[in-house]
C-alpha cells in the first residue's frame, strides 16, 4: 500500500496555533510533506495567511480582515503571542523541506498569489510541482488558470464529488480535495481514473486515518500530521 502524502492542516494546528509561523515549523518537525494553509487579501493588499474572513476568533483583535492595514493586523496577538504571518514568510520558511497548498479563502485572492508564485519560481529554488492552490470559490479558481493554466490546481469539495471533477476539468486541476464526510472507496477511484490526486481532509482519528489509506487517497490532510 502506498503510503499518502502527509499534509499539515495550518500547519500543525492541532499542536500549535493554526496558521502561524511556528504552527508551520512545528509541522516540519513532524515531516510533513506538504503545509496547507488560508489566505485573504487585507486593505493594503498584502497576502496574509488566516482562517477564517474575521479576526474575532484566533486574535486580539475583531472586525474584518480585508478592513484592515497590513500594520493594522501584524499589531494583533493570536493565543498572546503569535503573528498573523505573510504569505511570502510562509514560503521563506519552508523552501526546499515541503510543498505547500495555498487555500485562497478571501475574495480577490488569485492574482496576488498568482504573482507570489510566479515571483518565487522565477527568482527562489521552486517549481510548479511545489504548490497547489485550492479554493470553494469557483470564480478565484477560474481565474488562477487564465493567469497561468500551469500552476496546479485543487477543487475543494464538501457536497458532490461528480461536481468537484467536472469543475476540475473545466480548469485542469491537479486534485480534488474532498471533506472526508462525502469520501468512499469508488469515489477515489473514479477521480484517480479520471486523473485527479485525491487529497482529503481533515482526517484526525488514527481510524479514519487508516481507513483513508486503505482507500489508496493520494494526500491526507490533518491537524496531527504526527499521526499519519
Amino acid at each position: 500500500m502506498k503510503q499518502p502524502l502527509k499534509i499539515g492542516h495550518r500547519g500543525a494546528k492541532g499542536h500549535l496555533a493554526e496558521n502561524t509561523l511556528e504552527s508551520i515549523q512545528k509541522a516540519l518537525e513532524l515531516g510533513v510533506g506538504a503545509i496547507e494553509l488560508d489566505v485573504h487579501r487585507c486593505r493594503t493588499g498584502e497576502l496574509v495567511v488566516i482562517h477564517d474572513f474575521t479576526l474575532d476568533r484566533t486574535t486580539n483583535g475583531e472586525g474584518e480582515v480585508a478592513g484592515k492595514t497590513l500594520e493594522e493586523l501584524r499589531a494583533l496577538k493570536i493565543e498572546g503571542k503569535f503573528k498573523i504571518p505573510l504569505l511570502k514568510e510562509v514560503l521563506d520558511l519552508i523552501e526546499g523541506k515541503c510543498r505547500i497548498n495555498i487555500e485562497l479563502k478571501g475574495s480577490h485572492t488569485a492574482p496576488g498569489t498568482c504573482e507570489i508564485i510566479r515571483d518565487y519560481l522565477k527568482n527562489r529554488n521552486w517549481s510548479y510541482e511545489d504548490f497547489i492552490v485550492s479554493s470553494f470559490q469557483k470564480n478565484e479558481l477560474f481565474e488562477v488558470y487564465g493567469i497561468d493554466p500551469n500552476i496546479p490546481i485543487g477543487i475543494l469539495s464538501k457536497a458532490s464529488f461528480p461536481e468537484a471533477i467536472e469543475l476540475g476539468k473545466l480548469v485542469k486541476a491537479k486534485a480534488i480535495h474532498p471533506s472526508i464526510g462525502i469520501i468512499t472507496r469508488a469515489n477515489v477511484k473514479l477521480s484517480q481514473q479520471q486523473g485527479f490526486l485525491v487529497n482529503v481532509w481533515t482526517v484526525n482519528d488514527p481510524e479514519a486515518i487508516q481507513r483513508m489509506k486503505n482507500f489508496g487517497v493520494d494526500g491526507i490532510i490533518s491537524d496531527y500530521p504526527d499521526l499519519l
